[in-house]
């Protein structure tokens, strides 16, 4: 029996700087917010869905793109193989690949302003944008003081539901506020994940991540009552009527949410072994902010 030959190890590290699984993290706020808006008003504008998701994409790279350059600045991702600085050596060309990414994303968030005639979603998302950039961008780097997950919980729970709401429906909604909460909660898990393995690099570059402040085992008992309270919370809007259900649906999600506990829990100090914790994370946000929509859009149907 012939031996599967090895992926390219080249391949791999491009994968990893592109981050494919990562861009759920953009789709999933503007499905979450349209299926709430779809459960309260039957109706789903697919033109406005669909230029929504493409530009959050856009965007998304643009954040994703952008940190690498900057993190090139202070000297953090020097071990890091897959930075798309390192890979390609020119950090300029990078710069500017990320703000054509910024820049086409949000000419698809003004077509829908354009279409509707009102501003507020492009407000609510050059306001993402914004704390996007103080989160890693110079001089605020706040992501460096431990306040980047504070950051990442507005940025794509509360203001990203929100414009994705308003874009369906052009009003608020309290149940959208909610789900916003939970769908917050699940990002900011990713990034409180992505810290556990590179513990010594963030200090030798001054960055206090929770996970630095805390120390990996107790970090590692912190995340979860994080990952429970995503789920507590899911029940408790249920039980309160805010949330139908079929929300419950979300809690298939559960096998994840224990194995990633379980995981870091076991390798908290390993950051070879806990280094693909945050992509079990990304299981986690995935699953349940997919399946949380569908119980909305079951209600709406």
């Amino acid at each position: 029996m012939t031996k599967k030959p090895a992926a390219n190890p080249q391949i791999k590290l491009w994968m990893a700087a592109i981050k494919p699984p990562m861009y759920s993290v953009a789709i999933m706020p503007i499905w979450v917010g349209t299926a709430v808006a779809f459960s309260e008003t039957k109706n789903f504008n697919l033109a406005i869905f669909s230029t929504f998701i493409a530009g959050a994409i856009l965007i998304l790279a643009w954040e994703n793109i952008s940190n690498d350059v900057f993190d090139s600045e202070t000297g953090i991702d020097k071990n890091k193989h897959h930075s798309l600085v390192n890979l390609t050596g020119n950090k300029l060309l990078i710069f500017w690949l990320g703000n054509l990414c910024l820049v086409t994303g949000l000419l698809g968030i003004m077509a829908i302003g354009i279409w509707q005639n009102d501003p507020t979603v492009v407000g609510l998302i050059v306001l993402c944008c914004a704390l996007g950039y103080i989160y890693q961008g110079p001089p605020f780097r706040l992501g460096y003081q431990g306040l980047g997950e504070i950051i990442c919980f507005f940025a794509f729970g509360p203001l990203a539901i929100a414009a994705a709401y308003y874009s369906q429906t052009q009003s608020w909604s309290m149940t959208s506020l909610a789900a916003s909460v939970i769908v917050g909660m699940a990002t900011s898990l990713i990034l409180f994940c992505s810290h556990f393995h590179q513990v010594k690099d963030d200090i030798a570059a001054g960055k206090r991540s929770p996970v630095v402040r805390l120390g990996t085992a107790k970090a590692a008992q912190v995340l979860y009552g994080c990952t429970g309270s995503i789920y507590a919370l899911i029940l408790l809007f249920v039980w309160w009527g805010m949330f139908p259900g079929w929300t419950l649906l979300s809690w298939l999600s559960l096998p994840y949410a224990f194995q990633l506990c379980r995981h870091v829990q076991q390798n908290h100090h390993l950051p070879d072994k806990v280094s693909n914790c945050k992509f079990i994370a990304v299981n986690i946000h995935f699953w349940c902010c997919l399946l949380l929509g569908v119980g909305f859009m079951l209600v709406g149907g």
